[in-house]
């Protein structure tokens, strides 16, 4: 049984997001949901981006810090979007045992970081998701490469951005987010055995 904390895109908490949550807790996991908007979520990315310009990364950086101070070391951190660049950069401030980023990964120049040493990670991303960056994707597997951590890239068919979020109907791909819940299951085994 793995500890993971789970990191929201932009949109905040939003009910797929706590399903999916609900999945790896079934699966037997411990989970925690980190809420850096206290409760605040969006429907409309603009207005999400709009507010995160507005509370600033370094801002929701801290935040999510400090929402995984009650974690023991070892947990996996998980994020979705821009929940993924968290989940980076949470590994590079704590011990983790891995790192899953579900819609894409941030560059690690870009939020001011180097991949800690022997962390594994997984990166899931829809071919044609019009968020999707490759240089960064690439950027970043590259990094874990090199840091001996070892790393799976999983591209899915579709567009969706959030494709495992039940709760936005113009972007769920139940078919290949229960794939990547598959996924995540395993290398979250994986981890907690190592």
């Amino acid at each position: 049984m793995a500890s993971v904390a789970v990191f929201h895109s932009a949109l905040g908490v939003r009910r797929g997001l706590s399903e999916f949550a609900g999945k790896l807790r079934k699966a037997g996991h411990e989970v925690k949901v980190v809420d850096q908007y206290d409760g605040r979520v969006f429907d409309d990315y603009q207005e999400a981006s709009a507010y995160v310009d507005e509370v600033g990364f370094p801002a929701l950086m801290a935040k999510a810090v400090a929402g995984v101070s009650d974690l023991p070391d070892g947990f996996v951190a998980l994020g979705f979007s821009n929940g993924a660049g968290m989940a980076e950069f949470v590994a590079a401030n704590r011990q983790v045992s891995g790192v899953v980023m579900l819609g894409g990964a941030l560059p690690l120049e870009m939020i001011g970081i180097a991949w800690p040493m022997d962390v594994p990670a997984q990166i899931h991303t829809t071919l044609d998701d019009p968020n999707r960056q490759q240089e960064a994707i690439d950027s970043v597997a590259n990094a874990v490469d090199e840091a001996g951590g070892g790393v799976e890239v999983f591209d899915y068919p579709g567009s969706g951005h959030l494709f495992a979020d039940s709760s936005k109907p113009d972007e769920y791909q139940p078919a290949e987010a229960e794939l990547m819940l598959t996924r995540v299951k395993d290398f979250l085994n994986r981890v907690d055995q190592g």
